[in-house]
């Protein structure tokens, strides 16, 4: 009941908060500056669409967390080790957000110093979290020493990244990041700190449903995106099931590798793969509608995450 009602809460205050953070960006003309070479029907239907909706993530995160903590539900590490990784990589999406906006562009930071940032963050993250050594990949299963701290770093970072390029649909990041987080509640069920973040990273997205599905009110911005992805990765990590990030990564990690195919076939064969990556792209420019899309990378990513954790839990469970 107390999860429950956790669940319930999270989602009220993510509805609530984000329908006044929506009338504010509007007052103040707070748009998302879309990619020329992305979509045309983007440019055309989404112009004018509030971004940064991630702002209110992180606040409820912060909010929560202190809470926890204050009751003595959480001790510091465990609100270190579930939110610290994620609300240090919504600051550096909402940094990157806000250079946008005050360039009135659709870039932001360059993709080193990005990386430079991410990788920072990262690697004092991964620090402090490894001050014994190691980290948990599966049950009784650990990775230690400076090998499995740069795993872990390099974890981290994908994770940021590979929500943050699934985010190119209405709906289409916070649906997949609520079906990942109600994954990591079926997998790995327990009275534990990753638990309550994983009940925290599912009503932040279904809530930010309520305004991002099609025709979206707002977009999650890079703040946004850099949360989920960060709270993602932190709940499998500080749960010691690092691994369990492949299944409830799937249809992210497959919007990364179709970036990646997508830049080899270019650079050294001069051709393209798919008509316009991450994939999300492609079935949208050979004419399927963006609902479409959406509900079908849904679909697919709900099966590639059982079907994947079907085959950890036979392997090592």
């Amino acid at each position: 009941m107390t999860h429950f009602f956790l669940l319930l809460v999270v989602m009220f205050l993510e509805v609530l908060m984000q329908e006044l953070w929506i009338r504010f960006l509007q007052k103040r003309q707070v748009s998302q500056i879309l990619k020329e070479y992305g979509p045309q029907s983007h440019i055309e239907n989404k112009k004018g669409t509030p971004t940064m909706g991630g702002v209110v993530f992180l606040v409820i995160a912060i909010s929560s967390g202190a809470l926890f903590w204050m009751t003595g539900s959480w001790s510091g590490r465990d609100a270190f080790a579930v939110l610290g990784f994620p609300i240090a990589g919504g600051l550096i999406g909402l940094a990157d957000d806000l250079l946008k906006h005050s360039r009135r562009s659709s870039e932001g930071f360059r993709s080193l110093q990005k990386l430079f940032l991410q990788l920072s963050a990262g690697l004092i993250w991964a620090g402090f979290y490894m001050a014994d050594g190691k980290f948990g990949v599966l049950p009784g299963v650990f990775w230690g020493g400076v090998p499995g701290y740069f795993a872990l770093v390099f974890i981290l970072v994908g994770a940021l990244n590979a929500v943050n390029i699934t985010d190119g649909l209405d709906g289409l990041a916070s649906g997949s990041c609520a079906i990942s987080f109600l994954g990591f509640l079926v997998l790995a069920p327990g009275n534990t700190a990753a638990y309550a973040g994983a009940l925290i990273g599912l009503g932040l997205s279904v809530g930010f449903l309520r305004h991002n599905i099609k025709p979206a009110r707002v977009f999650m911005g890079d703040s946004g995106s850099h949360f989920l992805g960060g709270l993602l990765v932190s709940i499998c990590i500080s749960g010691d099931l690092a691994f369990l990030i492949l299944p409830l990564g799937f249809l992210m990690g497959v919007e990364v590798v179709s970036v990646m195919i997508q830049i080899v076939a270019i650079r050294g064969f001069g051709k393209k793969v798919f008509r316009m990556s991450p994939i999300h792209h492609h079935f949208e420019m050979i004419g399927w509608s963006e609902n479409r899309v959406v509900i079908s990378f849904w679909v697919f990513h709900l099966i590639g995450l059982t079907l994947l954790s079907l085959i950890l839990v036979i392997l090592f469970f």
